[in-house]
């Protein structure tokens, strides 16, 4: 949130992901008053930059929220899904709340909330100055991250008529991404938020050729088990640059066909966008050629979605939500992890506390839908889809937009990563001019220095928690733990004293 002499802009009002400590925020009142903010801008359509904008129109924000035409497009099919997906989970937890004789929970926002909030949103074209608020006004560039996604150069007028130039990052896509041109910026801002996603990672260079190598040898292997293959994908993008990728390597001759699934009724709408703007993008024209595949299926209905756990034989199923968190993934992961034929391809970032982190750590059971479920299928990664920079190409992105008079925060990013992204920027900028700020920490941005602003505030989250697994992720692994111990107990007086001392323990508490 930028707050000027006369105005009150919001870069960004995304959904909190990762632990349920984390995710539990999106439930509670804002920090601020929506009805006081004047404008939004916003960088891309993912739901952890856009997902509580219909909650911020419902309580009351009335002014315009400023983005790219493709991101408007992509807001107007992935915000009413997650509104969906809020009502679904919201139903489900409440069935167990009420046979406990609880208040069940209300959905964090409706389907409804999310198509009246699309109403606010305007229309934004790269490279082109716009005044969204009194005294404020903005530029976006390309940032190379999704379609429609841009980095945000905010100019703030003083009352003295002096400028104060702040960039803001959003998420930074790295160099030769399949479908998205490389990241553009300007030159000689005084301020820089920079996202550090993969802060403390430098990949290997990768091309077209050696990203298929990688992705063929997880094809022939998961074919050689004879299963599903599972690729658990965000909808927007990344199902169409894995798609791209699996067509490919069929029309070049390097494995036998074999079926593709896309089961998601997010990555099927958000595919229509992207065909509606695939001369935007740098390869859209293999996009389309991979969309008129006849190995290609895509899911319509809940029905063909739940006939495919009756597929045998190899078949690869790209299904939402990347993290494995929600969605149509969790059920086909659900019948198939079981199963020692199957295979789980990761192919983005898992954030702590998520179920697709807790898999990638080597989990031997894990919990979905209240149900525990043993882990035998094969569970790999692949890390040549990412759609963020690494550290080395956020170094390259930020001297680009050198001289910076005054501070870069790090911000988007878990705490090694943002260590080791301090310490590297460190390498071209003065130490005290990086800064590492916490969740609700304020600053006031004066003559090129960031002087913290104390609040009596209470902190929203316990700073420890940020990032990392929580309690809810303890408790599953102890459901686990006490049934895994239950099931080897010899016989049914030793199952009764393993329960008799969980229940003494309990009562010491």
């Amino acid at each position: 949130m930028v707050q000027a002499s006369r105005s009150t802009v919001l870069v960004d009002c995304g959904m909190f992901q990762g632990s349920n400590s984390e995710r539990a925020l999106n439930s509670r009142d804002f920090p601020f008053g929506p009805a006081t903010i004047d404008a939004v801008v916003l960088t891309h359509a993912h739901i952890d930059h856009s997902g509580l904008l219909p909650k911020l129109v419902r309580q009351g924000f009335r002014g315009k929220i400023h983005a790219t035409q493709a991101t408007v497009d992509l807001c107007s099919v992935m915000l009413p899904d997650s509104g969906h997906i809020q009502e679904q989970e919201a139903e489900r937890r409440s069935k167990r709340e009420r046979r406990r004789n609880r208040q069940p929970p209300e959905p964090v926002y409706s389907v409804e909330d999310a198509y009246a909030c699309l109403q606010s949103f305007s229309r934004v074209n790269y490279g082109e100055w716009v005044a969204v608020a009194d005294g404020i006004r903005v530029r976006y560039w390309n940032a190379g991250h999704l379609l429609g996604s841009a980095s945000i150069e905010m100019e703030v007028s003083g009352e003295d008529r002096s400028a104060t130039r702040i960039l803001f990052s959003g998420d930074i896509g790295p160099m030769g991404k399949l479908l998205q041109w490389d990241p553009e910026g300007p030159e000689g801002v005084d301020y820089v938020v920079c996202e550090s996603t993969y802060g403390a990672v430098e990949r290997p260079l990768e091309h077209a050729g050696s990203r298929r190598d990688l992705l063929q040898q997880q094809v022939v292997d998961a074919a050689a088990r004879g299963g599903a293959l599972l690729i658990p994908s965000f909808a927007v993008e990344r199902t169409q640059e894995v798609l791209v990728d699996l067509v490919g390597l069929m029309e070049e001759g390097r494995v036998p066909a074999f079926p593709i699934v896309i089961d998601s009724p997010l990555a099927t709408r958000a595919t229509q966008v992207f065909k509606h703007h695939a001369e935007e993008l740098e390869h859209g024209a293999e996009l389309l050629r991979a969309l008129n595949s006849p190995h290609l299926t895509i899911t319509e209905t809940v029905e063909q979605s739940k006939m495919l756990d009756q597929r045998s034989g190899f078949h690869v199923v790209i299904s939402a939500s990347g993290m494995c968190d929600a969605g149509r993934i969790r059920h086909r992961l659900k019948n198939w992890l079981w199963r020692p034929e199957g295979t789980v391809l990761l192919v983005g970032f898992q954030a702590a506390g998520t179920l697709g982190r807790v898999l990638l750590d080597g989990a031997t059971s894990v919990r979905i839908h209240g149900e525990e479920i043993s882990v035998a299928a094969a569970i790999r990664s692949l890390d040549v889809y990412s759609g963020h920079a690494d550290a080395t190409e956020l170094e390259a992105w930020l001297r680009s937009r050198k001289p910076v008079n005054g501070t870069v925060f790090l911000v988007h990013g878990e705490a090694p990563n943002l260590s080791a992204l301090r310490e590297r920027f460190g390498r071209m900028l003065a130490t005290d001019q990086i800064m590492v700020p916490e969740l609700d920490q304020a600053f006031l941005l004066q003559n090129g220095r960031a002087i913290e602003i104390d609040s009596d505030d209470e902190p929203r989250l316990v700073q420890v928690h940020a990032g990392q697994p929580d309690s809810s992720n303890d408790e599953a692994d102890l459901l686990l733990d006490i049934s895994d111990a239950l099931s080897k107990a010899a016989d049914e007086r030793t199952r009764g004293i393993i329960v008799r001392k969980l229940k003494r323990a309990l009562e010491q508490e």
